[in-house]
């Protein structure tokens, strides 16, 4: 068996997450003068860290850390020692940026090599990625891993639907790695075409990027004749192979030789107990370019230990994903914050900052509609006023967003106001 890891002793696995942790604390304070600042400023050194439970005293790290810190300012290696760089969009412009060293690289495809072994993969697959490529890490992540289990990848990247229908069929595809609404969407589409997706050589589907129900798994693995998988990750912690499902469907392994979690309540910081929701918690443990103490994810997840009844991992399981702690909305694998779609119209004179962001589901594809109210002095009548001026809003929201939306132009005044925390949205997906 290729990865006897994923079932080592438990009291051996902390030992070497300890190990390892000692070792990423050092290099942080070392090479980060953000983390130095951190480790400074609550008086602790990498060297008093005596065991896991010492965690709960350390600084916390997000994606604003990173963000005050672009583009390289997380960064732990010198650049020449920077292999590959990813980014996310930001949402003021400033994307969050991650780097990947030769051995970032070689541990992100080993644990997606896991990750597609755990859910039934071999070396036997043809393995149709339809994951986008990019910087988005989704797409080379899964091609990484791909070819470290030794499977046949299919580099298709994401959309063009009829093509991917035809070479699955002519390359005889076992397994689909995609968003989960895609993979119902391909299967809306075959039907489309005459074609039974059921009759497909298909057996596995990988699907994460976004959040789904157990309604929409019965629904892919009813639509294709599959099984279908979660798999979870961030660029932050790695991209795509943090964590995965195993042919249990219950719960997702991390593989936490690498990742180190936790699960703290968001408002006290301290850890829940054993099957308590919290906030998911990672310490990036090997990773050399852009190494991350104690990452909030801002992941609402329970989490589990001991070995898994249904495979004998010894890797924690948590739970799919249940909430998040902030605003951020995950439509079409893209990362969505209403402050982005603000920042846009607050440099458009003839808008006022009230709107509203309305997300459907319409088949298997999320549709995003944003609300603008238009300003007093600009509003007009004429329609081929109204129309420049909402071509020219969803020019500009579509190119922050990189995914298409719809833009409705109201009235002024016509947006519910509060005196509270603003609703900026109405989420109608059932997910």
């Amino acid at each position: 068996m290729k990865y006897l890891v994923e079932y080592i002793d438990p009291d051996l696995l902390q030992r070497v997450q300890l190990e390892r942790l000692r070792q990423v604390a050092k290099r942080l304070y070392d090479n980060v003068p953000y983390y130095r600042g951190a480790f400074d400023g609550i008086g602790v050194k990498p060297q008093d860290i005596q065991s896991l439970q010492d965690m709960e005293g350390l600084p916390l790290t997000d994606k604003e850390t990173l963000r005050s810190n672009y583009p390289f300012g997380m960064f732990a290696v010198p650049m020449k020692n920077v292999k590959e760089i990813h980014a996310s969009s930001g949402t003021t412009g400033k994307p969050t940026v991650v780097a990947y060293t030769d051995n970032d690289i070689k541990v992100w495809s080993e644990v997606m090599a896991r990750s597609i072994y755990a859910v039934g993969g071999t070396d036997d697959d043809v393995i149709q990625n339809a994951y986008g490529y990019g910087l988005f890490t989704g797409g080379l992540g899964v091609h990484y891993g791909s070819l470290d289990l030794g499977a046949t990848v299919v580099p298709m990247s994401s959309g063009g639907s009829k093509r991917q229908l035809q070479l699955m069929h002519d390359f005889q595809t076992t397994i689909l790695t995609c968003t989960p609404s895609y993979a119902i969407y391909l299967a809306e589409i075959a039907q489309a075409e005459g074609y039974d997706p059921k009759s497909s050589s298909l057996r596995i589907g990988l699907h994460g990027a976004e959040p789904w129900s157990d309604a929409m798994r019965v629904q892919i693995e009813d639509a294709w004749n599959i099984k279908a998988y979660d798999i979870y990750g961030l660029s932050e912690i790695i991209g795509p192979g943090v964590a995965v499902e195993c042919v249990g469907q219950d719960g997702l392994h991390v593989w936490a030789d690498h990742f180190l979690p936790e699960v703290i309540d968001p408002k006290t910081g301290k850890a829940v107990s054993e099957g308590e929701d919290g906030m998911l918690v990672f310490t990036t443990l090997t990773k050399e370019a852009t190494p991350f103490l104690r990452y909030a994810t801002k992941d609402i997840v329970s989490m589990t230990t001991g070995k898994c009844p249904h495979c004998g991992r010894i890797m924690p399981r948590i739970s799919r994903i249940k909430g998040r702690t902030d605003d951020m909305l995950i439509i079409r694998g893209i990362n969505v914050f209403p402050s982005q779609i603000e920042s846009v119209l607050l440099k458009i004179e003839e808008t006022e900052p009230h709107y509203l962001l309305v997300v459907t589901r319409e088949g298997a594809l999320d549709k995003l509609e944003v609300q603008v109210e238009v300003n007093e002095k600009f509003f007009s009548d004429e329609i081929r006023q109204l129309e420049a001026l909402k071509k020219r809003i969803k020019s500009e929201i579509d190119s922050v967003l990189a995914i298409s939306a719809d833009v409705k132009l109201v009235e002024p005044k016509t947006i519910a106001r509060s005196e509270g925390k603003a609703k900026r949205v109405i989420d109608k997906r059932n997910i």
